[in-house]
């Protein structure tokens, strides 16, 4: 677990204020990008590293405000699996934490209103968990028949390997894998666009589909959730973001 210091858990548009405020002070010129949300616990970000510009939508979790922008689930787990409650959330230190607990009661969120292609990313960390408790972050049709995409889905229990998946018309689906430790604090990206889908991490692409006909077309939204697959969940699991940021999709 990541202690973090009294100064840290300030709200970030207070820290970008008083940093404002010391480089005027200090006759200095501050860098633009200064007056954004502190980067937090993941520095490293696909929106720096290709230049994604101002998000249209971000949240840094800053207190359980946070929560108006998004819709919480209230109903049947995952594939009928236990049941998603909103009492599973909560935001505090700075941080959103969704619990799965032995019970089978766990949540999800989706992000609204959404849009039609664009770029999401999210600082996540997903610690070592029961075996079917998943850790995933994906964007989700508005209407039905839309399509998915799972940006970070982690299966392991240990956290060390996420995949990535496209599911298209009926049962199909394209996916992407990478190694890494997940139980530390990471950004997770996707890019989607009309010509591709591609997903990041730490500002490194780490798999793409330039498949076209398997590419959705309708408005999405980014959704967070920790899902209940049945069997043994005796361990419990957890997501936690520190934060999150929509992009507009901007080509030049």
């Amino acid at each position: 677990m990541c202690m973090r210091g009294e100064f840290l858990r300030w709200p970030r548009t207070v820290l970008a204020s008083l940093g404002t405020m010391l480089c005027v002070a200090m006759g200095v010129v501050c860098h633009a990008a200064l007056a954004q949300a502190a980067p937090g616990n993941c520095p490293a970000t696909a929106a720096a590293a290709y230049g994604w510009g101002s998000p249209n939508q971000s949240d840094d979790f800053d207190g359980p405000s946070s929560l108006a922008g998004w819709n919480l689930y209230n109903g049947p787990g995952h594939d009928g699996n236990g049941r998603r409650t909103p009492n599973a959330v909560s935001v505090a230190d700075g941080v959103l934490t969704i619990t799965g607990d032995p019970q089978g009661d766990s949540e999800g969120m989706s992000w609204s209103p959404g849009q039609t292609y664009g770029r999401w990313e999210v600082c996540v960390k997903s610690p070592a968990a029961s075996p079917n408790y998943h850790s995933v972050l994906l964007l989700w049709p508005a209407r039905s028949g839309g399509g998915e995409i799972d940006f970070m889905e982690i299966a392991d229990p240990t956290r060390q390997n996420v995949d990535a998946f496209v599911h298209y018309g009926y049962g199909a689906q394209e996916a992407g894998h990478i190694r890494i430790d997940a139980t530390q604090w990471h950004s997770w990206a996707v890019e989607w666009s009309p010509q591709r889908i591609a997903t990041f991490v730490d500002g490194a692409q780490w798999w793409e589909t330039t498949n076209t006909a398997h590419i959705p077309t309708g408005l999405m939204r980014m959704c967070m959730q920790l899902d209940n697959f049945g069997g043994d969940i005796s361990q419990g699991g957890q997501q936690i973001v520190d934060w999150a940021r929509q992009y507009p999709l901007v080509t030049t």
